[in-house]
C-alpha cells in the first residue's frame, strides 16, 4: 500500500465513507485544530457545511470565526500560531477570497509562521476557464508560500491535508496553501485515518536536520572560542521561539553568564527584566544593545539571519568580534550575509542542550564580571529616555504606564510603524510567544486580527493590541469581530494623525517633504467607530494628567476595551540606525546619550585597550 493510501485501523472512522469536505474537517480534528478563521463563499460552502455538522455533533469543538475580511482571517490564524506554537488554520473561498489571503501568507513565510490556508476552487473541469470567482491560486501563491497543493485527485485529499500540516510545522515553519476544487469537496470515498503524500526529498532534508547532532569536537571548538573571549554576546532571533528553544537558550546564558540581545522577532526568547538582557538590537534597537554588539569579541547567533534591519552594513557589524558562531535550522542562512567561523545546522533545542551539557561536563568556567560591569554601565548610561517634561502626551509614557500593570506578562500585538517600535522598546516580555508583530514584511493592519487569533490561543491571558491611527485603519472592520465574539482584547491607538514612521523618514532624509503621509485622518472619530462596533469601554486620552487613571481603567476593564491616545505628533523613534549606516552612526535623539561625537564614528566611550 502506498504512503498516501495507508490506513490506520486504530482510527475509529477508518474505512468509513465520507465526502471530501468531511474528510477535510476530520483531518483538521485529527491534527488538533481547535479553531478555524475564515470567510465563506460558493466554492468552499461544502466544507463550511461540514464544519457546521461536525460542530453540532461534537459540541462546537472547532469554532469557525468569521472576520470582516479574508486578510483578517489570515492574520488571525497567524496570531493564533505565534501565540500557541500550533498551526493556525484559515479557510476561504475561491477567487477574491483566496487572493485576499496572499498578504498574510507572504507575511507568515517571511516570519516563519506555520499556518494552513484551505481555499475553495472552481470545479476541476472548470479550472482555467475564467469561471466565476476563479483565480490561479497555485500560480499566485507559489512564490509566497512554503508550499502549495492543488487537489485534483480526490482520493489523495486526506493525505494532502495531513501533509500540509506536516510541512507547515516542520523544519523552518511556514504557510502551506491547499487549493480544493468544489467537486473534490463533494466527492465521496473511503476515509483511511492515516497516510501522507510521498514527498521523499522534503522528508529526507528534515531527517538530515534531525540527525545532525553536535559532535563533541564541535562543542570543544565552541568552548575554545568562548574561553578565548572576554566579551561574549548571544544574538537571538525568531528561530529560537519558533524552534521552542527559549528555555534552552536561557539555560545556556545563565550557566555561562552570557548577555543576550534579541532581534525584533526574537523578543521574549530571553526575559527582558533580567540583568543579562540588553533587549532588542538593530535599526531601532536600544543604544546599549547596539553598543554591546560593537564591543563584543564573540558573537553567538542563534536562530537569527543577520537581516538588513540588524546588520545594515554586514562588514562593519560586530566589528571587534574575533569569532562568530551561528546556529540555525536553515542551512541557506549560514554565511549568507555574514561570514562565520563556527556553525551548526540542526534543531536548536537539541544543539543548545548539547552545548550546555558539554560545557558542564568540562566544568567550563570563566569570569566575565568585567564584561557584566560594562553591560550594566551601558544600560545605565544609554538608557531609553524621552522628553518627560513635555506638556504633550508622549507615546513612550503610554507604553511605560501600561507596562506597570502588565509586568511583562501580557501578549502584545502591533501594527507596523512608530507604535510598533515603541512597543518593542518599552514593553517587558518575560516569556516567548508574547510578542506578535509583522517583522520582515512590515504589514500594516496586522495587529488587531493577530490579537484576535492570540486571544483564542490564550483565552486566559491579557491580549493588548498597540496600533497606530493609519495602521489600524487597514483592518478597522475587525473591531466588530472582537465584540461579536466577546473577546477581552484591548486596543490602544496612538494617534499622531498620519503615517508617523514615514513622516519621520521624510523629515530625516527628504528635507521634510511630507508627500502623502500627512493624511486627513483628522475627521476619523475612532471612539464613535468603536462604540458603533459594540465597545462598552471606548475612551479618548488627550490630557497628560489623566494618563495613569485612564490607563488603569482601560487595563482593568473586564471585556473588550478601546483607548485612543492623542500623542505628540512630532514624537520620533530613537535610537535609529539609518539605512546603510553602522551602529557608530546611530542617531539617538535628544534624550539618549550618544558615545560617538556627532555620529561620525569617533568613539567617546572606552578605548580599544580598555575594552579588549
Amino acid at each position: 500500500m502506498t504512503e498516501d493510501h495507508a490506513q490506520d485501523y486504530s482510527h475509529p472512522l477508518a474505512g468509513t465513507t465520507m465526502t471530501g469536505s468531511d474528510v477535510i474537517v476530520q483531518v483538521l480534528a485529527d491534527e488538533g485544530v481547535d479553531v478555524i478563521f475564515g470567510y465563506s463563499g460558493g466554492a468552499i460552502l461544502p466544507t463550511y457545511d461540514a464544519v457546521f455538522r461536525y460542530n453540532k455533533e461534537h459540541n462546537d469543538a472547532i469554532p469557525l470565526i468569521v472576520p470582516a475580511n479574508e486578510q483578517g482571517a489570515g492574520f488571525m490564524a497567524a496570531g493564533y500560531a505565534r501565540a500557541s506554537g500550533k498551526v493556525g488554520v484559515c479557510m476561504v473561498t475561491s477567487g477574491p477570497g483566496a487572493t485576499n489571503t496572499v498578504t498574510p501568507v507572504r507575511d507568515c513565510m517571511a516570519d516563519s509562521t506555520p499556518i494552513v490556508v484551505i481555499c475553495g476552487q472552481v470545479p476541476t473541469a472548470a479550472i482555467g476557464s475564467d469561471g466565476f470567482q476563479e483565480a490561479p491560486v497555485s500560480n499566485i501563491m507559489a512564490s509566497a508560500a512554503k508550499h502549495v497543493l492543488l487537489v485534483t485527485d480526490p482520493s489523495k485529499l486526506e493525505a494532502t491535508v495531513r501533509t500540509a500540516f506536516e510541512i507547515a510545522r516542520t523544519g523552518r515553519p511556514g504557510p502551506v496553501v491547499v487549493d480544493v476544487p468544489k467537486d473534490v469537496q463533494n466527492w465521496e470515498g473511503t476515509f483511511h485515518g492515516a497516510g501522507k503524500l510521498p514527498v521523499p526529498g522534503y522528508r529526507q532534508r528534515m531527517a538530515n536536520i534531525g540527525k545532525n547532532k553536535l559532535s563533541d569536537e564541535k562543542c570543544q571548538h565552541f568552548f575554545r572560542m568562548l574561553a578565548e573571549a572576554e566579551r561574549p554576546l548571544i544574538y537571538a532571533g525568531g528561530g529560537v521561539i519558533n524552534g521552542n528553544a527559549s528555555n534552552e537558550l536561557r539555560d545556556l546564558a545563565h550557566a555561562f553568564q552570557i548577555p543576550v540581545v534579541t532581534t525584533l522577532m526574537g523578543i521574549g526568547a530571553y526575559d527582558t527584566t533580567e540583568p543579562l538582557s540588553l533587549h532588542m538590537l538593530g535599526m531601532h534597537g536600544t543604544a546599549f544593545a547596539n553598543y554591546a554588539v560593537d564591543d563584543c569579541d564573540f558573537l553567538i547567533a542563534v536562530g537569527a539571519r543577520f537581516d538588513d534591519r540588524v546588520a545594515g552594513v554586514p562588514d562593519k557589524f560586530a566589528p571587534h568580534a574575533r569569532h562568530i558562531a551561528h546556529l540555525d535550522i536553515d542551512a541557506s542562512e549560514i554565511n549568507k550575509v555574514k561570514a562565520v567561523q563556527w556553525s551548526h545546522v540542526g534543531l536548536l533545542e537539541d544543539a543548545l542542550k548539547k552545548l550546555l551539557s558539554h560545557g558542564r561536563k568540562q566544568e567550563f568556567s570563566k569570569d566575565y564580571s568585567g564584561w557584566h560591569q560594562h553591560i550594566a554601565e551601558l544600560k545605565q548610561t544609554y538608557a531609553m529616555n524621552y522628553d518627560r517634561d513635555s506638556a504633550l502626551i508622549q507615546p513612550y509614557a503610554v507604553i511605560e504606564e501600561i507596562n506597570k500593570h502588565t509586568k511583562g506578562a501580557a501578549i502584545v500585538s502591533t501594527g507596523v510603524g512608530q507604535h510598533q517600535m515603541w512597543a518593542a522598546q518599552y514593553f517587558d516580555f518575560k516569556d516567548p510567544r508574547q510578542w506578535l508583530t509583522s517583522g520582515s514584511m512590515g504589514t500594516m493592519g496586522f495587529g488587531l486580527p493577530a490579537a484576535i487569533g492570540a486571544q483564542f490561543a490564550a483565552p486566559k491571558k491579557m491580549v493588548i493590541n498597540i496600533d497606530g491611527d493609519a495602521s489600524i485603519r487597514m483592518n478597522l472592520g475587525e473591531l466588530e469581530t472582537v465584540t461579536t465574539y466577546g473577546l477581552p482584547v484591548k486596543t490602544v491607538v496612538l494617534n499622531n494623525y498620519g503615517d508617523g514612521m514615514v513622516k519621520q523618514w521624510q523629515k530625516l532624509f527628504f528635507q521634510g517633504r511630507l508627500s502623502a503621509s500627512d493624511k486627513s485622518l483628522h475627521k476619523k472619530d475612532f471612539i464613535k467607530a468603536a462604540e458603533a462596533d459594540g465597545f462598552e469601554f471606548a475612551a479618548r486620552l488627550d490630557n497628560k494628567e489623566d494618563l495613569p487613571r485612564i490607563v488603569k481603567e482601560f487595563v482593568d476593564f473586564p471585556g473588550p476595551a478601546f483607548l485612543e491616545v492623542i500623542i505628540d505628533p512630532d514624537a520620533g523613534v530613537y535610537p535609529m540606525v539609518g539605512p546603510g549606516m553602522t551602529y557608530a552612526e546611530m542617531i539617538t535623539g535628544d534624550f539618549i546619550p550618544n558615545r560617538y561625537e556627532n555620529g561620525n564614528g569617533k568613539d567617546q566611550g572606552p578605548s580599544s585597550s580598555e575594552m579588549f
